[in-house]
C-alpha cells in the first residue's frame, strides 16, 4: 500500500525532530519543514538518507506549497523558549497567526487532517490548579510573554474556526513543559539551563525565590500522546503533560544530585508574568486516548543528562543566555 504522507513544520526542532522519527518508525512518508531560526539540521540529519524522508527549508509565515497528497499536517513551527520569542516577537506572532492560516489552507486544499501544537502558556499565570482544558486562562496580552501566549491562543481560535466553518479535521494539543535529548543547551528554559550550569560547576540561576512550580514530561511520553491524539476523533484541546509537580528550587536540588555538582544557587528577579504554578489535569488524555506518562522524572533526567554530556563541548563555543 502507498505510504501515508505527513508534513511536520518545525521538523528540525526539539519536538519536531522526535515527531519525524516517530512517523518514520510508523512507516509514513515524512516531509519536514523548517526555516532553522531555532531548529538544527543535526536533529534530523540521520533521516536524510531515507527514501521516505524529505526536508524543505521554508518559513511557513509565507505561502506554503507541498506537491502531492498529504494525509496529515502537524504544525510545530514556533520559537518555544522565552529567550527566543523575546528576541523575535514579531516572527513568533507571525508563525502562530499567518503560518497557521497558511497551513490550514493547505490542509483544506489537500483534504488533510491538521494537528496544532498549542501550549500550557494559554493558561497564563493560572488561577485554576491543576489546569483543565475548559479553563480560559489568565494571560496578559500586552506583557512580554504576550507575543507567544496570544499567538498560541489565536492559533487555537483559527483552527477551531476552520473546523467549525469548513468542516476541516483538526486536533489541538496543549503541551506542558517537556524535556529530553535534542533540547538546545542554551535555550534558556529551566531544565537545559540547570543541566548546563551544573555540568560547568556554575551557580544554578533561580528566578524569584524558587517556590514556583513546573511539571516536566519526558519527550517520548509526549510524542506518544500527540500520536494518539492525531489518530483520535476528538477536535477540542487536550492537555498532554506529566502531572508530577515540583518547585523550581527542589528541581535545582535534583539536578545537582544527579550531576554530582555542589548545590550553588544564584537568585535573580522573577520575570514579568512568569506563571507561579503549572500542572496539567490529564483526565481527558486518559479517558479519550488511554494515555498517561510512563517515564519517571528520575529516568528521563538520566537520559537527558547523557545527551547533554555528549554535547557540552559543542555548547562551550555557544553563548549562554540565561
Amino acid at each position: 500500500m502507498e505510504r501515508k504522507r505527513v508534513l511536520i513544520t518545525g521538523g528540525a526542532g526539539f519536538l519536531g525532530s522526535h515527531l519525524c522519527d516517530r512517523f518514520i518508525k510508523e512507516d509514513y512518508h515524512v516531509i519536514a519543514m523548517d526555516n532553522l531560526i531555532t531548529g538544527d539540521l543535526k536533529n534530523i540529519e540521520h533521516l536524510f538518507k531515507l527514501p521516505n524522508f524529505e526536508y524543505y527549508h521554508h518559513d511557513v509565515s509565507k505561502y506554503v506549497h507541498v506537491p502531492g497528497k498529504l494525509d496529515y499536517i502537524l504544525h510545530f513551527a514556533s520559537p518555544a523558549s522565552p529567550i527566543d520569542y523575546l528576541k523575535i516577537p514579531i516572527q513568533t506572532l507571525k508563525v502562530g497567526s499567518l503560518g497557521t492560516h497558511n497551513l490550514l489552507g493547505l490542509a483544506r486544499a489537500k483534504g488533510a487532517r491538521m494537528l496544532i501544537a498549542s501550549t500550557s502558556e494559554v493558561y497564563g499565570d493560572p488561577e485554576v490548579h491543576p489546569q483543565v482544558e475548559d479553563y480560559w486562562g489568565n494571560v496578559n496580552p500586552v506583557g512580554p510573554r504576550g507575543c507567544y501566549d496570544e499567538a498560541k491562543r489565536f492559533q487555537e481560535a483559527i483552527t477551531m474556526a476552520y473546523h467549525n466553518h469548513h468542516g476541516l479535521e483538526t486536533r489541538i494539543v496543549r503541551i506542558f513543559n517537556t524535556y529530553g535529548p535534542r533540547m538546545r543547551l542554551n535555550d534558556g528554559r529551566v531544565l537545559p539551563a540547570f543541566l548546563s550550569q551544573a555540568l560547568r560547576g556554575e551557580e544554578l540561576s533561580i528566578f524569584g525565590d524558587g517556590s514556583q512550580t513546573r511539571s516536566f514530561c519526558y519527550v517520548d511520553d509526549l510524542i506518544e500522546g500527540i500520536y494518539r491524539l492525531l489518530l483520535s476523533d476528538y477536535p477540542l484541546p487536550v492537555n498532554i503533560g506529566n502531572p508530577s509537580e515540583i518547585t523550581i528550587k527542589e528541581f535545582a536540588e535534583e539536578i545537582c544530585k544527579l550531576t554530582g555538582s555542589p548545590l550553588k544557587l544564584g537568585y535573580q528577579p522573577l520575570p514579568e508574568n512568569d506563571p507561579q504554578k503549572r500542572r496539567p489535569d490529564i483526565t481527558k488524555a486518559k479517558e479519550l486516548l488511554g494515555w498517561e506518562p510512563k517515564v519517571s522524572r528520575e529516568e528521563g533526567l538520566r537520559r537527558t543528562l547523557d545527551y547533554f554530556k555528549e554535547n557540552i563541548e559543542v555548547a562551550e563555543k555557544e553563548p549562554l543566555n540565561f
